[in-house]
């Protein structure tokens, strides 16, 4: 058990650096996405075809895991997107505002009755964002960014539930982030002509960290984490996944010093998600008991 849990937590620790790398690497946030794509398909093939899992499906029945890779890869444009245009905290906090979606799409989607006290909760998570955006104008950009981004995850993550009732976990993986991969590669030329980028190639430095980023920030991140679900509930794998955003900010704040960019306005805000996010932790958590 203490394993497990050393290996979800260093999966959660692996998600939290992404921010970090979105910040590092100098490529603007569509190019970095496509990368990042591309080198973790490549190793999620590689893994597959020296692996014991049989090939399953077809075109036809794996379109829709295809379609949802395609929100992925939106999300992560949006996400990186909000980092580069404000900073990796204030990325990591919008991200929050994923609940107050998933509370409003959720029963819409999956047709099952709106809690009200979940969307009280997305209500003050957008309240912690609204103190930020009113303190701190300067990151409205990168505010509103990360909100679509956030809007996106929310939608992707309700459309999972219903592919893995017929699909594995490792299937969909691969499955959606070849997808992602392939939509974004329709999509980069129209995204090139509105934002060009005075290079399409990564510098070396970058090769190296987009690398990292895929091969252990994301394809190792997973693989930890369904390691762990073998000892440990579905439960308190998600409920621990909360931390992320905290890892991400305290990184942030070690590597970056961003704490010496934000003002109190920021403060206030994390406060009232970090408050939420315990709130709606110790509601499942009393429920689950």
């Amino acid at each position: 058990m203490r394993k497990a849990f050393l290996q979800l937590h260093f999966a959660i620790l692996l998600a939290g650096f992404t921010g970090i790398l979105g910040r590092l690497i100098t490529l603007n946030e569509g190019l970095l996405v496509w990368y990042r794509l591309f080198f973790t398909t490549i190793f999620l093939w590689i893994i597959f075809a020296f692996s014991k899992e049989q090939k399953t499906g077809t075109v036809k029945t794996l379109w829709p895991v295809y379609a949802v890779g395609g929100v992925v890869a939106l999300h992560w444009v949006f996400f990186y997107g909000s980092i580069k245009y404000a900073n990796v905290s204030i990325g990591l906090i919008c991200f929050s505002s994923v609940s107050f979606f998933t509370a409003l799409l959720d029963p819409l989607i999956l047709k099952r009755k709106m809690d009200p006290r979940e969307v009280l909760l997305g209500i003050l998570v957008m309240a912690g964002i609204y103190l930020i955006f009113h303190f701190d104008p300067k990151y409205k950009t990168g505010i509103v960014l990360g909100i679509i981004s956030s809007l996106l995850a929310a939608l992707f993550t309700i459309c999972n539930k219903i592919l893995l009732r017929s699909h594995s976990p490792k299937q969909i993986t691969r499955h959606q982030l070849t997808g992602g991969w392939i939509v974004l590669t329709v999509l980069m030329p129209f995204y090139l002509f509105l934002f060009p980028a005075p290079s399409l190639i990564p510098g070396g430095s970058d090769i190296g960290w987009l690398i990292f980023l895929s091969l252990f920030c994301t394809v190792l991140a997973y693989n930890l984490s369904m390691s762990a679900l073998k000892s440990i509930s579905p439960f308190t794998v998600n409920l621990s996944y909360n931390l992320e955003p905290l890892y991400g900010i305290l990184l942030a704040f070690l590597i970056y010093r961003e704490d010496k960019e934000l003002e109190a306005g920021f403060y206030y805000g994390m406060t009232v998600i970090l408050f939420t996010v315990l709130l709606q932790s110790w509601r499942v958590w009393k429920k689950k008991a």
